[in-house]
């Protein structure tokens, strides 16, 4: 029996240690993370959680993406409740949709189009929390919004607040916005490159500490994640966010430690549902908040 002699055993072992340590890990995958009291044959996107993680508020939209409302979940004793309407929601014909809870959850941003039912012109409203509940819907004044639409907005810790718009003026089909206050007067800024380019940029989630960023553009091949990350020189793009290439993804929310995504895509059987996705290895992040039952 012939023997490799010892030191092309060590050599082969140093090579095959060094191949193995340049090999990259393995991307990561998305797994479908929608509750089961809240899964339909519709199509459930774009969450938000309350600062205790009992109450969880996203839209469901019916699969062409027709009508859609806004719905929340309590977690009770036996997990996440059926979804019910929320109580500040417009009476049809208006629709709304994009919810998002500002870190410090005292407040819940959204688009409506109330204003003007069937128009085509979502704006963004907020309702500001009070006690258990939430306070009358307010509408954003100019130049938050526009003529054009304006979706999925969400603040930073910072308080400054992050869009999509369509609006006049842009970089292409559509862009990324941030509204910042000053004296109690909101302005308005383009992001601008590398977040807002050419092609079509309409929905961003931006980190807590406002370091991180997830848009959703279309480039051509339909509407998927892009991540940014903030340097010292601006932003820069790191890359896609690995989901299925042959649908659209949308809705993306960041956990507090930019650790972990929520966004949802097509489910064969359920018209779309909600899927959780790590962004750094080996993380440990007790979020999505779980529901388990009542709080101790």
């Amino acid at each position: 029996m012939n023997r490799m002699p010892f030191a092309s055993l060590a050599a082969l072992a140093a090579l095959t240690g060094c191949m193995s340590e340049a090999s990259p890990p393995p991307a990561p995958v998305a797994q479908r993370w929608t509750p089961d009291a809240i899964a339909s044959d519709q199509y459930e996107t774009t969450p938000t959680f309350t600062a205790d993680g009992r109450e969880m508020y996203f839209f469901k939209s019916d699969p062409a993406f027709s009508t859609y409302r806004l719905y929340w979940s309590r977690c009770e004793a036996s997990g996440w409740s059926p979804p019910m309407p929320v109580p500040f929601a417009a009476p049809p014909p208006a629709i709304e949709a994009d919810p998002g809870i500002t870190p410090d959850g005292k407040r819940l941003y959204y688009i409506s189009d109330r204003h003007a039912p069937g128009g085509d012109d979502f704006d963004i409203w907020y309702v500001d929390r009070i006690g258990n509940g939430w306070g009358p819907p307010q509408r954003l004044p100019a130049p938050v919004n526009s003529p054009a639409s304006e979706l999925l907005p969400r603040a930073d810790a910072s308080g400054n607040l992050y869009f999509g718009s369509a609006r006049d003026g842009g970089h292409g089909g559509g862009d990324i916005y941030v509204a910042t206050q000053h004296n109690g007067q909101w302005q308005v800024a383009n992001a601008g490159a590398p977040v807002s380019t050419a092609a079509f940029e309409y929905e961003a989630e931006i980190s807590r500490d406002g370091r991180t960023m997830v848009v959703v553009a279309d480039r051509g091949d339909k509407s998927h994640l892009y991540r940014f990350e903030k340097t010292g020189d601006g932003w820069v793009e790191r890359g896609r966010i690995p989901a299925r290439p042959d649908v659209f993804q949308v809705g993306p929310l960041l956990s507090p430690q930019a650790k972990r995504l929520l966004f949802a895509q097509a489910h064969p059987q359920r018209s779309g549902e909600i899927y959780v996705i790590d962004l750094a290895p080996k993380t440990d992040e007790a979020w999505p908040p779980k529901c388990d039952g009542p709080s101790n």
